[in-house]
């Protein structure tokens, strides 16, 4: 039996799960709660990474009750380490579970990467070789996380920046295959598709028109930097700027592909703005979504 997860607000009962809407959101971090609660602003729904709502009490729960009445609410995991070596966490499983079993978010979404090796986690997300052994090692991971969480989780594809030597499956293929094998859904992050595709010299349209589009219930937008690496440019997934006018234009030409409306999220993690610039970017993503699907 999992412990129920204390905050400092009174809760009653069980939750009802409110879906996300197919429109735009933003993800909340820290820095803006109190300009948040404070504007009561106009968007569709809100995402927070799961990790930040381990811990029982504090402020951040006292500000997520609140939010949870007042917006849907997507849950975005960066600790599963999916792809590690090491055996799935299953404290860091409970953990999410109870979050999951309070909140009642309308998404669980993680990433295809690993970031802990021998019990030791590192501090970024590192992408994973696309190969049949990997997609072997994925599967049960997955289905193993969906069972104890009882739910659907959707999965992310994370920037990349070299290839693999020896890969024989591009990641749409690992991405479909996930999807077939687990019963997983996906989230595709458009900006690290476009750091990827020129990290990685690929065509992002073949990716799009190759992923199993239907699968996809969320979308991300974020901002990228750019760096000199011994004479090469390369493309970092910062989280850190705005959406750049490549990933704003391969985000509309995605939309044409899709046959529904997906639910868009603008994240930003890094050199916060004020509330009201990362407002405005949803607001950009919202126009652009009803451009494409009225």
């Amino acid at each position: 039996m999992l412990d129920v997860l204390e905050t400092d607000t009174a809760f009653a009962g069980p939750r009802s799960i409110d879906a996300i809407p197919a429109a735009a959101g933003i993800g909340l971090r820290a820095a803006h709660y109190d300009d948040f609660l404070a504007m009561a602003p106009e968007v569709a729904w809100v995402e927070v990474h799961s990790e930040n709502l381990f811990a029982a009490g504090g402020k951040v729960h006292r500000v997520m009750e609140q939010v949870r009445r007042d917006y849907p609410l997507s849950l975005h995991g960066v600790g599963l380490s999916l792809g590690s070596a090491d055996p799935l966490n299953l404290d860091h499983l409970r953990q999410l579970k109870r979050v999951i079993q309070h909140y009642a978010p309308g998404l669980v979404s993680e990433h295809l990467c690993w970031i802990s090796v021998g019990g030791r986690y590192l501090h970024d997300l590192f992408p994973l070789p696309g190969t049949e052994s990997m997609l072997a090692h994925l599967v049960p991971r997955i289905q193993q996380v969906q069972e104890v969480l009882g739910c659907q989780i959707l999965i992310e594809n994370v920037s990349a920046y070299l290839r693999f030597s020896g890969e024989t499956l591009p990641e749409w293929a690992m991405l479909n295959a996930l999807v077939e094998k687990t019963g997983c859904g996906l989230l595709l992050d458009i900006n690290n598709l476009f750091v990827s595709s020129r990290n990685q010299h690929f065509d992002p349209h073949v990716y799009l028109a190759n992923l199993h589009r239907e699968a996809v219930q969320e979308i991300h937008l974020a901002g990228f930097s750019v760096e000199e690496v011994e004479g090469t440019t390369v493309l970092v997934d910062t989280h850190s700027c705005p959406v750049w006018p490549e990933v704003w234009d391969l985000y509309a030409r995605s939309l044409r592909m899709f046959d529904h409306r997906v639910p868009t999220l603008i994240e930003w993690d890094s050199d916060l703005p004020n509330l009201d610039i990362l407002l405005g970017e949803a607001a950009e993503a919202q126009r652009l979504l009803e451009n494409a699907h009225g």
